[in-house]
């Protein structure tokens, strides 16, 4: 098994991010699924450098949040 970079696969599959003007990315992780040569299907994991197993499970816990019920930016965060 060899380790890759995988900009390029993502672009090809098209995966795209809005972002806005002066945005920065701090961090990101990748789940793909992977067909094998022999047909079985695995689950691939990557996650940029640096990040800590602690904001991995942060990304991923609020992933499945956004995925299941959608992302709303909360306006009530300037009331506080």
């Amino acid at each position: 098994m060899t380790h890759q970079k995988i900009g390029r696969i993502l672009d090809n599959l098209g995966v795209e991010l809005d972002l806005g003007e002066g945005d920065l990315i701090a961090s990101a992780l990748v789940l793909a699924k992977i067909i094998k040569p022999d047909g079985t299907v695995t689950l691939g994991y990557a996650q940029s450098d640096g990040m800590c197993w602690i904001e991995a499970v942060g990304l991923l816990t609020a992933g499945a949040d956004v995925t299941r019920q959608g992302y709303t930016e909360d306006d009530d965060e300037d009331d506080a």
